[in-house]
């Protein structure tokens, strides 16, 4: 298949790779008008001119120029395929392009009280494409209607699948090797709201009598053993008001750090002063690697703290390869528009990034304490999302935190929402 264009761009030739290239689709691209019309094959012609004996797509300017989009795109229709228009032109390939660039996150105002892009700002909230891989089903749906129409067979294969175990740090104990400082406040605020069971819980972990209710972390290497591609992501930053882990020199600390590093990638979990201080950022890396003994490619930014373009930016200047943030606090589904990781396109440079988006499905805390989804309720939102990365391909990557695992406290129902995404996980082995 020859695709024909006026302009070959690094946006166009970033969609196309991510169009084709996992779903093994040969293609050639020509901007030479003379040597296009004289090829043989099938032929598209991605461009305002005319051709005879091809099929013609007429593009949106988006793929071809160096700008944001500041309008928010429409909804339209492209050969019955309901994706964006911009400007009046509808284009499948400039939906992609948009979506999976994040362009729609540069310089919004629509954040939240921690200046976090909302869910309810994106189009795909607006057009209800949230809960699937819209990105995905639009390459689908293109392929198809190429196929179709230069009566081809391009023998598209489906990307691979995944189950991703994911899992972030914050507090590594409750209440065990706490400083006496922070013990005394802790029992003072809990004293205040009259929260005996932390109280008296607090003293039986003190004294050795129960284990303390967030060392999971048995449970969490067991798991690393079963599920290769299981990622746990530590927070080593200076205590703040978002980050209160222990301090990065507590042994008991160290210890689990390097036990769940033995079994399963431990990356960094930059804390939320991490968003604009490049300098925090490698602090904490370095904080870590002394204690694994390596340098950490792997980062999730504490709280999704993140804001485009600088903490990618940051990402890159200190060595980091693979991000995990890409998912909402506030909703499950598909942020950029798919399961699959993805190279990040830097819009201000305009230029691809050899820096790894991985993007997640959801977050424990988003079923519980944002959407307030009861345990069966849960477990449906995640069987839904489970079918989609099965159907479309990808990683089904999931994020909970070692302080809910256990089922502690207001969590003690969760545990079987927790047990539902390897049970469907297991279900799908025995059938595939």
């Amino acid at each position: 298949m020859l695709i024909y264009v006026e302009y070959i761009t690094e946006r166009l030739l970033y969609t196309l790779s991510f169009v084709f290239a996992d779903r093994k689709v040969a293609y050639q691209l020509t901007n030479d008008g003379i040597a296009f019309m004289a090829a043989q094959g099938p032929k598209v012609n991605y461009s305002n001119r005319d051709f005879k004996d091809c099929y013609q797509i007429l593009p949106a300017k988006i793929l071809f120029e160096d700008g944001l989009q500041n309008d928010v795109p429409q909804r339209g229709q492209w050969e019955n395929i309901t994706c964006l228009s911009f400007e009046g032109k509808p284009d499948i390939l400039a939906s992609i392009f948009y979506v999976l660039s994040r362009m729609e996150e540069y310089n919004s105002t629509q954040t939240d009280q921690l200046s976090r892009f909302k869910a309810t700002a994106s189009v795909l909230t607006s057009y209800e494409w949230l809960q699937t891989p819209i990105c995905d089903n639009w390459s689908n749906s293109f392929i198809k209607l190429l196929e179709q129409e230069l009566k081809v067979n391009l023998y598209a294969q489906k990307p691979r699948f995944s189950f991703q175990p994911t899992f972030d740090i914050d507090n590594t104990f409750a209440y065990a090797h706490k400083n006496s400082l922070r013990t005394f406040f802790a029992q003072a605020k809990d004293f205040l709201f009259r929260r005996k069971g932390r109280m008296q819980d607090r003293n039986l972990v003190r004294k050795g009598q129960l284990k303390d209710p967030y060392d999971t972390f048995e449970q969490i290497s067991e798991l690393a053993q079963r599920y290769e591609e299981t990622k746990v992501f530590w927070l080593l930053g200076n205590y703040s008001k978002l980050d209160k882990n222990l301090s990065h020199f507590n042994l008991a600390q160290q210890e689990k750090i390097k036990g769940v590093a033995n079994l399963a990638e431990v990356g960094i979990h930059a804390s939320s002063l991490t968003q604009f201080n490049i300098q925090q950022l490698e602090i904490e890396i370095e904080r870590l690697e002394q204690i694994i003994g390596y340098k950490p490619k792997s980062n999730r930014q504490h709280y999704l703290l993140m804001s485009l373009p600088d903490t990618y930016k940051n990402l890159i200047k200190v060595g980091i390869r693979h991000d995990y943030t890409m998912g909402y606090a506030e909703q499950t589904g598909f942020r950029a528009g798919t399961a699959r990781s993805f190279k990040w396109f830097d819009l201000h440079r305009n230029e691809i990034t050899n820096l790894n988006i991985h993007p997640f499905t959801y977050m424990d805390g988003t079923l519980l304490e944002y959407l307030k989804l009861s345990p069966n309720e849960a477990k449906q939102r995640i069987l839904s999302l489970y079918r989609e990365v099965q159907i479309h391909g990808g990683a089904f990557s999931f994020l909970w935190h070692n302080e809910t695992i256990g089922g502690y406290q207001h969590w003690a129902e969760y545990q079987e929402v927790f047990k539902e995404n390897f049970v469907l996980h297991e279900s799908w082995n025995r059938t595939n």
